[in-house]
């Protein structure tokens, strides 16, 4: 689907590594400031797509998901923050301890239930929707169908990458 300057994608996995392997073609394409907007279900893979962006930011540590701080930063080749707003009804409790910093600072935000703040998200955040497919008919449990929208410009970039990373790790 395309409306204005956004695009949107739509990619089905089959398993944690791969939604980690589409973490890394995802991490791979992003610059300083970029923010990820995750939604899904508990459960949906949020927290394992981040870990593959992790990985494309050349970050060590494995994120776990920072369900009761709120936030976690991790130091890579651009620092990764990754807020969890589960338990976050608004943006006002999110001002009281500086998240604007980070989440506009020069590292990546990656933010599942990212829904309770949308209103303060900006026009060119990268929005990611995980969501768990009806079983029956061969899909596995862990089959996730993943849409990704944004700017068209970095829809389609990160769409090369995400192929060019296929065709290499199929070779």
């Amino acid at each position: 689907m395309k409306t204005e300057d956004t695009m949107e994608i739509e990619i089905v996995v089959h398993s944690s590594d791969e939604t980690i392997a589409l973490g890394e073609a995802v991490g791979k394409s992003l610059k300083p400031g970029s923010i990820i907007a995750l939604r899904g279900d508990l459960g949906a893979g949020k927290t394992v797509l981040v870990k593959g962006i992790a990985r494309a930011l050349g970050i060590e540590d494995d994120p776990v998901s920072p369900t009761f701080v709120i936030m976690n930063a991790y130091e890579g080749a651009m620092p990764l923050y990754h807020f969890d707003l589960y338990r976050v009804s608004g943006a006002d409790e999110l001002y009281g301890i500086g998240f604007e910093e980070f989440l506009f600072g020069k590292g990546v935000s990656a933010v599942e239930w990212a829904e309770r703040i949308e209103a303060e998200l900006p026009e060119y955040t990268i929005n990611i929707e995980i969501a768990i497919p009806e079983a029956g008919g061969g899909v596995s449990e862990t089959t996730r169908n993943i849409r990704i929208k944004g700017k068209e410009e970095w829809v389609s970039s990160f769409r090369n990458t995400a192929e060019r990373a296929s065709r290499t790790s199929t070779k």
